[in-house]
C-alpha cells in the first residue's frame, strides 16, 4: 500500500508529514521504555524481518496481490512504540533505496502503514489478550485478529487522506469499498503471517515477545480439594536468562533467504492500492520517483541482467541496510534509556 507521489496534494501531504513527524518523536520517547535488554537486540531484526517480508507479494483476487504491511507484527513482538519506529525505518528505506513509495508521501506512508496499524492492531491486541485465557495460544489467536482487523483500517484511512487531498476527483465511496474490500482479503494474509512468526517465537523464546510478557499462566496444582500455584522448577535457568544471539542469527538468516530467493517467486500483479487506483482511475497524477534513478530502483541491482540474481542481491542489500539503520537508531534510543536511568539513580 505504498502511496506514490503525485495521489496527494502537497499541503495535505505536508501535514501527513508533520503528523508522521511527531508519532516517530513521541515514538521515541515511548521505545526508551520498551527497549530493555530483551527487546533492543530484537527490534532491528524486526525491522529487516519486515522489509524482506514485505517484498513476498501474495496473490488475493484476480489481476491483485498484498504482501505485509507489519504494524500488527512490530507492535506484539518489541512493543507499540517501537513498532511504530521499525515500520519508519523500512519505509524510509524503501523510499530512498529502492523507490517504493513515493519520498514526499512518507509522511502519509508512516501515518497510514505505520501509526494506524500500529494503534490499531495493539489496542485490538491488547483487548483480547485481557479477556482471553492467559495462555500462549491466546496470544498468537489475538495476533491474528489485530493483524486482520488492522489492515482494512489502514486502507479506510488511506481514503480519508485522499478525500482531503486527492489530486483526481473520483467517487470516493467506491474507492472507499474497494480499498477496504481488496485490503481485507490482504488483512487475511497478513493474519497468517503475523499469527505464524508470533506462534514461532512465542514456542522457543516468550520472553522476546513484548505483547506476552507476564501472561502465561502459573501451572496449578490441586491440594485437598482447592488450587494452588505450583512451585517454579529449580533446575532450569530461566529462559530470560539465555542469551538471544542463536534466535537473532536464525531470525538474520531467514530473513535472508525469504529476501534473496523466495521473492523471486513473489507475485508480479499489482497491489492493492495500485489496482484500485487503476481501475478507480486516480492513478493519472502519479509522478516519476526522485530516486527513481537509484541502483537499486524497483528492487533490483542496476547492471546486472539475470533477473534472480539481480533482485535476490537487492534483497540482501535491503535486509542488511535496513538492519543496519535499525540497528543503530535503536541502539541510541537504548543508549538514552541507560543514561536517563543512571541520572535520576
Amino acid at each position: 500500500m505504498h502511496v506514490p507521489d503525485g495521489f496527494i496534494n502537497a499541503p495535505v501531504s505536508a501535514v501527513a508529514g508533520v503528523a508522521a513527524a511527531g508519532a516517530v518523536a513521541v515514538s521515541l520517547r515511548g521505545a526508551r521504555r520498551e527497549l530493555d535488554e530483551r527487546a533492543a537486540p530484537l527490534a532491528g531484526l524486526v525491522a529487516a524481518f519486515i522489509f524482506a517480508v514485505q517484498m513476498l507479494n501474495f496473490p488475493v483476487a484476480a489481476g491483485t496481490s498484498g504482501h505485509l504491511l507489519g504494524g500488527a507484527l512490530a507492535a506484539i513482538l518489541v512493543g507499540p512504540y517501537t513498532g511504530v519506529l521499525c515500520i519508519a525505518v523500512v519505509l524510509l528505506m524503501q523510499g530512498i533505496l529502492f523507490a517504493d513509495g513515493g519520498l514526499t508521501a512518507l509522511g502519509v506512508n508512516i501515518t497510514v502503514m505505520g501509526v494506524v496499524t500500529v494503534v490499531v492492531a495493539y489496542a485490538l491486541f491488547r483487548g483480547l489478550v485481557l479477556v482471553l485465557p492467559r495462555t500462549r495460544r491466546s496470544v498468537t489467536v489475538a495476533s491474528f485478529v489485530a493483524a486482520l482487523v488492522s489492515v482494512p483500517a489502514s486502507a479506510a484511512a488511506f481514503t480519508l487522506v485522499y478525500a482531503i487531498g486527492g489530486t483526481t476527483a473520483v467517487p470516493l465511496g467506491k474507492v472507499f469499498t474497494a480499498m477496504v474490500g481488496v485490503h481485507t482479503l490482504i488483512g487475511i494474509g497478513e493474519a497468517a503471517i503475523t499469527m505464524l512468526t508470533v506462534g514461532a517465537v512465542v514456542a522457543v523464546r516468550p520472553d522476546l515477545v513484548y505483547g506476552a510478557r507476564g501472561l502465561t499462566a502459573p501451572l496449578k496444582l490441586r491440594v485437598d480439594g482447592e488450587l494452588v500455584d505450583a512451585a517454579p522448577a529449580r533446575d532450569f535457568a530461566p529462559v530470560a536468562a539465555r542469551s538471544p544471539r542463536k534466535f537473532w542469527l536464525g531470525g538474520l538468516a531467514a530473513a535472508l533467504v525469504l529476501a534473496g530467493f523466495v521473492s523471486f517467486y513473489a507475485s508480479a500483479s499489482p497491489d492493492g492500492l495500485e489496482k484500485v487506483a487503476a481501475d478507480k482511475g486516480f492513478d493519472k497524477n502519479v509522478e516519476e520517483h526522485d530516486a527513481a534513478g537509484s541502483p537499486l530502483a524497483d528492487y533490483g541491482v542496476k547492471g546486472i541482467e539475470t533477473a534472480r540474481l539481480s533482485g535476490g542481491l537487492a534483497g540482501v542489500i535491503g535486509v542488511g541496510a535496513t538492519l543496519a539503520v535499525g540497528t543503530g537508531a535503536f541502539w541510541l534510543v537504548r543508549r538514552r534509556r541507560a543514561e536517563s536511568t543512571g541520572a535520576q539513580v
